[in-house]
């Protein structure tokens, strides 16, 4: 039934205008005004988007990577990102954690997560 539909994802944050100069200024994404008024389209390489959407006070940042961007070298990326001002996320993890860069390596999966300014979970990682 929706096999033909071109699905996409979207999430909330608590202020639309510093989300959309973290994820175009900071990140270097496409970001445009979304179909709706006060909401943004965030285009993705490949044709995706993604709808980010206000929720103001009401907005509870998500407690899982909502959106992972894959890249072909985890620690490059992590640097880059530092350099402008990222910060990544370090957790206290099961089987072994991450580096000092907040990096995660793990049967061939490395991946090292970091927040959007309303709190959500976001990541770069690279697999085999």
């Amino acid at each position: 039934m929706l096999q033909d539909s071109s699905a996409f994802s979207g999430f909330s944050v608590d202020d639309l205008q510093k989300a959309k100069t973290f994820y175009a200024e900071t990140l270097g994404l496409e970001v445009s005004d979304g179909f709706e008024a006060d909401t943004l389209d965030l285009r993705l390489h490949g044709g995706g988007h993604v709808f980010i959407y206000p929720k103001g006070e009401g907005h509870t940042p998500a407690t899982f990577t909502i959106l992972n961007f894959p890249v072909a070298d985890v620690e490059k990326a992590v640097d880059e990102l530092t350099a402008v001002g990222v910060v990544f996320e370090h957790y206290d993890m099961p089987n072994g954690g991450q580096d000092a860069k907040g990096i995660m390596r793990r049967n061939g999966l490395v991946v090292a997560w970091f927040k959007d300014p309303a709190g959500n979970i976001l990541s770069v990682l690279q697999q085999r």
